[in-house]
């Protein structure tokens, strides 16, 4: 029998003519980088360098930490995470009394590799005091804008699929969303409380022709419905703003005025990926520990693992002001603006894949 030779291993990144074909890249990279400083800077935001090192890496039941520790002068140790995102910090800025601010931040997520996707990665972040998480929407079109033209396009791309970044964004309800693309009516399963029905929602699911398992959650069941039938859809020709997600999706996010079973949260697609994750500020401490809680008892239940809270937090945000934020993962908007295929195409030194 012929026996067939491995294929040989991809260059590094680091060899020249891999780095050459990436360079591109990189540069309009930094000029777009360079842009949103300038339109922050335009805003009156004043731009802050967060810690990466946190007691807790953050509470969101399926986002995995690097867990590290701290040893003392006397040989104590403690442990300590790498942070999944500023927001922990940049909120006790807020506390402090800082009204508008942005980060651009190296975030680190264990568990995540992919075109879309690479364990460590630069994050925006920016916040409004008193402001409606509304003109955070304001601020996505004018960057989608901006990073086009630094870019020097006319249209965002990804695998085939385009966005037009100077169209305005399309805005949808996340219930809008499921009867369009499932045919679900989604606040059904959800009690004026924003308590889930999960066995009316797996009704629903079945009959929309999606898998159900016994085990499935009402929040397993919800995230099946938006990663097969909704996200494949959003952000073709324009920008799509899906917004008003259930509270029990939303953890960080106060519920709407208007309808107490779902918040304010947004996120932005182009080309069907998302690109950013947007709340209007929760500031109600009890109720965050609370949520915080159930988020690490899930995690615990599927992973295994939990992380601890950060009381120092809690703390800042029983004095936060009411304010907006959002997170916009940097890198993956470089890749629209580029016409990237891989997200390692646009970090300048990516991190070494492992295998064992």
């Amino acid at each position: 029998m012929e026996r067939k030779e491995a294929a040989p291993a991809p260059s590094p990144w680091w060899t020249p003519h891999v780095h050459a074909d990436r360079r591109p890249f990189l540069l309009t990279r930094n000029r777009i980088q360079a842009a949103l400083r300038g339109f922050f800077a335009g805003e009156d935001f004043v731009e802050v360098d967060t810690a990466t090192l946190q007691v807790s890496p953050g509470n969101e039941a399926h986002l995995h930490a690097f867990a590290t520790e701290a040893i003392g002068l006397d040989g104590s140790r403690a442990p300590l995470y790498l942070h999944t995102s500023p927001e922990f910090a940049c909120k006790k800025l807020l506390a402090a009394g800082e009204r508008r601010i942005a980060c651009f931040a190296h975030v680190y997520r264990n568990r995540e590799r992919g075109p879309l996707h690479h364990p460590e990665f630069t994050m925006l972040e920016w916040y409004r005091v008193s402001e409606s998480y509304e003109t955070l929407m304001r601020d996505c079109a004018k960057i989608l804008v901006l990073a086009a033209e630094t870019a020097k396009t006319r249209t965002l791309t990804f695998r085939g699929q385009t966005t037009d970044p100077f169209l305005e964004p399309e805005r949808l309800s996340v219930a809008e969303a499921f009867e369009r693309f499932a045919g679900i009516d989604l606040l059904t399963s959800i009690e004026p409380n924003g308590a889930t029905d999960r066995d009316h929602l797996a009704a629903s699911l079945r009959q929309a022709g999606l898998r159900v398992a016994d085990d499935d959650t009402w929040s397993d069941l919800f995230s099946r419905v938006i990663v097969e039938r909704v996200e494949p859809n959003l952000g073709h020709g324009r920008a799509t703003i899906l917004d008003e997600y259930p509270v029990a999706e939303a953890a960080l996010a106060r519920p709407t005025a208007q309808d107490p079973r779902v918040a304010e949260r947004f996120e932005l697609y182009a080309c069907g990926v998302e690109l950013a994750n947007a709340f209007g500020e929760l500031t109600d401490a009890a109720e965050q520990r609370r949520r915080f809680k159930a988020e690490m008892a899930e995690k615990m239940r599927v992973y295994g693992e939990s992380y601890p809270v950060d009381e120092d937090f809690l703390a800042a945000l029983a004095q936060m002001p009411e304010a907006s934020g959002i997170a916009l993962g940097f890198d993956r908007l470089v890749m629209l603006a580029t016409g990237a295929a891989r997200i390692d195409q646009v970090l300048w030194a990516p991190v070494p894949e492992t295998s064992r």
